[in-house]
């Protein structure tokens, strides 16, 4: 139980106006954060006061105002995703020995934000500040396989979105949204040697607290090291793990 209740439902409304397409009415309001109309009436006045809410009068609904954009827009600013994940990935590269990457969506494309390198191991082609087409690697397969499947549509609406790397990967919706099945039954994605010749990949989604994806996490291996298979299953599980504490960090 929080010693600071009134703190505890300015952000529970706060949680629940962000998580909403549209402006509300109060009572849905306060139904969803489980108040009292009085309360939320005084709350939500309260949170016109400093700009958080804002009344639209004419439809007698609620929104965020340019406080909560504010706050949103410090959030971007201060890079917290790069931040969060620099530690779990370091420790994930250490107890698998192989070179990890976070990435997020951009477009059709998935931007390198922050890298792990593996001692020993050669350099990835997975930089910081690279970008290659998200539906062939295990990093844009794991965000793209927990997008909704209109969303997915609108990525790659005809044939010509579809960038041939290596004269691999989906072609065509029809095959993407296949692969990105088998990927949510496995609960991770894959790639091998899509990206570069001789090494696989394995990545599993970060979600925020509304349950959208905002980046993948992912290991990048050969096929053998010293004369040994190496485990895709494994290295997949650490990954999760991963990706699942990245995700609690997060607020998911």
């Amino acid at each position: 139980m929080s010693q600071v209740p009134a703190a505890t439902r300015t952000l529970r409304v706060l949680r629940f106006l962000a998580s909403q397409p549209d402006p509300v009415p109060l009572d849905r309001i306060a139904n969803a954060c489980d108040l009292p109309r009085s309360t939320a009436y005084h709350l939500i006045n309260t949170m016109i006061a400093e700009g958080f809410v804002v009344h639209l009068e004419d439809e007698r609904r609620y929104g965020l105002g340019v406080a909560a954009f504010e706050v949103g827009s410090g959030f971007a600013r201060q890079e917290p995703l790069q931040r969060v994940a620099r530690r779990p990935l370091a420790a994930l590269v250490d107890r698998t020995g192989y070179g990890g990457h976070l990435a997020v969506l951009h477009g059709r494309d998935v931007l390198y934000v922050l890298e792990e390198r593996a001692p020993g191991r050669p350099p990835l082609i997975t930089d910081v500040g690279v970008r290659l087409p998200a539906h062939l690697t295990a990093s844009g397969r794991a965000i793209l396989m927990t997008l909704p499947g209109s969303q997915v549509r609108a990525l790659y609406p005809d044939k010509e979105a579809f960038v041939d790397r290596r004269g691999t990967g989906p072609t065509s919706l029809s095959g993407l949204r296949s692969l990105l099945s088998q990927a949510r039954q496995r609960g991770y994605a894959v790639e091998d040697g899509e990206v570069s010749d001789g090494l696989a990949s394995v990545a599993a989604p970060v979600l925020d607290h509304n349950g959208h994806p905002v980046a993948g996490v992912a290991l990048t291996f050969p096929h053998e090291t010293n004369g040994s298979a190496v485990n895709p299953e494994e290295l997949a599980h650490a990954v999760q793990l991963t990706a699942a504490a990245l995700t609690r960090r997060l607020g998911g």
